[in-house]
């Protein structure tokens, strides 16, 4: 995912220096349709059309990569923890991260303590007669870029929570506190879910 999005800022850096035709006609595209539209260049003497056009082709060869690593993931989710892919916002890779970063949830004492490994308990950051929290920054990282991408899509597609996250902006809360809100409640209800899911006897 890393090499694709920067394979794809290149390109974007390419057209902005490029000649006019070139932005003509491949400036108003974006993404995959810029990377397919790359791809295509007629190969000739011109040496920006060979750049854009490897860089391109190299998109697409990522593109198609990522799509097997999430079939692959997705198959696998699906004998080991089913249920966890029919949650809303979890897709294969997010499934995955909340699997491996969990390991053994039973080695955890509490919910508060899979909030910690998360990253997503509140750190107290009052002041004075002022009470707030603050981004924690600890904890495992990719496990809590995981509950983000959950958090986004669900306060998006998922009734309840998106009803929560606007009582939490409602009572005053700025966005970024509201998502942080919800990431905790996330790391509670996946806490649980994934004490549920039986583990996998260890290979020697």
């Amino acid at each position: 995912m890393q090499a694709r999005t920067a394979a794809l800022n290149q390109l974007s850096a390419l057209l902005v220096t490029a000649p006019e035709h070139v932005r003509e006609r491949l400036g108003a595209l974006s993404g995959e349709r810029l990377a397919q539209a790359a791809a295509r260049l007629r190969p000739g003497p011109d040496v920006l059309n060979g750049v854009l056009r490897r860089l391109g082709k190299r998109v697409e060869r990522l593109s198609k990569e990522l799509a097997e690593a999430e079939r692959a993931l997705a198959a696998l989710l699906a004998e080991v923890a089913p249920d966890l892919l029919e949650e809303c916002g979890v897709g294969p890779v997010c499934g995955a991260q909340l699997l491996v970063s969990s390991g053994d949830p039973n080695r955890m004492t509490s919910e508060a303590s899979f909030a910690a490994l998360a990253g997503t308990s509140p750190v107290d950051a009052s002041s004075g007669k002022q009470r707030r929290h603050r981004l924690n920054r600890g904890g495992d990282r990719q496990l809590n870029w995981a509950l983000h991408v959950i958090a986004l899509q669900r306060i998006r597609h998922h009734p309840e929570t998106s009803a929560y996250y606007e009582r939490l902006l409602a009572a005053g809360k700025s966005t970024r506190e509201a998502r942080r809100c919800v990431k905790r409640a996330l790391a509670r209800h996946f806490y649980l879910r994934l004490r549920e899911i039986p583990r996998l006897p260890l290979t020697t």
